[in-house]
């Protein structure tokens, strides 16, 4: 299968089966479009045939010389027998053995606080109480919950750990406890705990710093963005905005962590389409790892994302990624997660596949100790797996998490972007057909473009690379 496009003046073809991206000529980048209508994935490499070559000669001779066509040609052959171009999807013969694989949990969500000191708009945790009660996890609760995780993650060494809410700091002690009974498990059963923490910063101390700075891998500091668009969606419980008392001690703990090991975090709606001003405005506030991700919310809602606002999203996307070159190439450059794409060493098979590994290898867990395959799903009892005393034991709902992947997704098995997104994400799925095995369009859109736009950015920056070495030999 191959995927072409053009974005900020490069011709690209991406191999969607052998992850080859290639920055065409535009002779190459027509002839490529002329065969995609001819050749399929091949099952091992071929030499063109003469029907198919006659095929882009009849299709583009008032366009290139003949000479430039049978280059052309001559050079997309060679990319077929380094299976580079219309190879073979070898990932679908992983699925079976994928299917039957042991399940092993590497990674919770601690939702450390069903409570929060914000009323946040689109909250889908409904301020912290995901459709329950509120309450705060006891250190006894989160220590069963670490136990099971040791042993429920078989040989595996490293091991993930967020502390989610609500808003974490709003049990704080408990958080510091459980990170401390985590340290002291490390030893005993040689495993190692990568914790995480996310947080809308309103108590975010000089303490809670310092320890965050020793114990935490990465921590998520929520911002939406510009200062009227971040208070009319994060506001207090008395809508009073939270961006004059936030920025700065976000500001600090981005310097105090070497500005890496930390997102800035924001969401966009209906309200900012123009979400790439408040990507910038993180960038000029000295951030320079962010993220920004589109709202998920019911059609009924006046700020969720509508089919009618995607030109403008998709246009927000291409400055965006305009804008990231144009700063990396001055020395001042940002990271936006959504562009940060491994094209050499991207994630493994299995994630390619299935994704976070929701209600599978990943799981949240609630103030009393209720497992359900993800946070998005935490107080839908149809998805209670379990808890930290009697374990999983609701298997037909893990083992259907177990089976999704992108080969069980009819939406994605033609679609370029399956192995970078890896079917999207079950939740939104879910709540927008009533099945995990879907996709919701509007966010399989945006995301396409998303990875399109990091696609060309590498080919930017290689251009970058080439032109200081070029600079350097002279």
């Amino acid at each position: 299968m191959v995927h072409q496009y053009i974005n900020n003046g490069y011709s690209i073809i991406l191999d969607v089966n052998s992850g080859s991206v290639h920055v065409a000529e535009p002779v190459m980048y027509d002839a490529v479009k002329v065969l995609s209508g001819m050749v399929s994935d091949m099952e091992k490499p071929r030499p063109l045939t003469v029907e198919e070559k006659e095929a882009v000669f009849s299709s583009l001779a008032g366009k290139y010389p003949r000479k430039e066509l049978e280059e052309s040609l001559e050079e997309i052959e060679e990319l077929i027998n380094r299976e580079q171009l219309f190879a073979k999807d070898i990932y679908q013969d992983f699925v079976m053995d994928f299917k039957r694989r042991k399940t092993v949990v590497k990674a919770l969500c601690l939702h450390i606080a069903h409570d929060c000191n914000l009323a946040c708009r689109y909250c889908f945790a409904e301020e912290g109480e995901y459709h329950g009660r509120r309450a705060l996890m006891s250190f006894e609760v989160g220590k069963k919950a670490l136990d099971f995780l040791i042993a429920s993650s078989g040989g595996r060494r490293n091991l993930e750990v967020d502390f989610f809410g609500g808003e974490p700091l709003m049990n704080w002690e408990v958080v510091k406890q459980l990170v401390n009974y985590g340290r002291e498990q490390e030893k005993l059963y040689d495993k190692h705990f990568r914790f995480t923490l996310t947080t809308n910063g309103v108590l975010l101390s000089d303490e809670v710093m310092e320890f965050c700075n020793r114990e935490m891998a990465n921590v998520v500091l929520s911002l939406d963005g510009r200062k009227e668009v971040n208070d009319m969606m994060r506001p207090f419980r008395n809508g009073k905005g939270s961006y004059d008392l936030i920025v700065p001690k976000f500001r600090k703990f981005a310097e105090s962590r070497g500005q890496t090991d930390y997102y800035v975090r924001g969401t966009f709606t209906h309200h900012n389409l123009d979400f790439a001003q408040d990507a910038i405005h993180f960038a000029d506030l000295g951030f320079r790892q962010m993220s920004i991700e589109p709202v998920v919310a019911s059609p009924e809602e006046e700020y969720a994302i509508r089919e009618e606002d995607l030109p403008v999203i998709l246009e927000q996307y291409d400055q965006l990624a305009a804008e990231y070159i144009k700063r990396k190439k001055e020395g001042r450059g940002f990271n936006f997660f959504h562009f940060m794409l491994d094209l050499k060493a991207g994630p493994c098979v299995a994630k390619r596949l299935s994704g976070c590994g929701s209600g599978t290898e990943y799981l949240a867990v609630t103030p009393w100790g209720d497992f359900y395959p993800c946070h998005q799903f935490v107080g839908q009892e149809e998805f209670l797996l379990g808890n930290v005393d009697v374990g999983i034991v609701n298997t037909p709902v893990r083992d259907e998490f177990k089976l999704c992947n992108v080969y069980a997704k009819e939406a994605c098995r033609d679609c370029f972007a399956r192995f970078y997104c890896s079917g999207g994400c079950a939740a939104n799925s879910y709540h927008f057909h009533g099945q995990i095995t879907d996709a919701y369009e509007i966010g399989c859109v945006m995301q396409k473009k998303r990875i399109e736009c990091a696609i060309m950015i590498k080919a930017a920056l290689a251009d970058m690379e080439e032109d200081k070495a070029r600079k350097a030999m002279r």
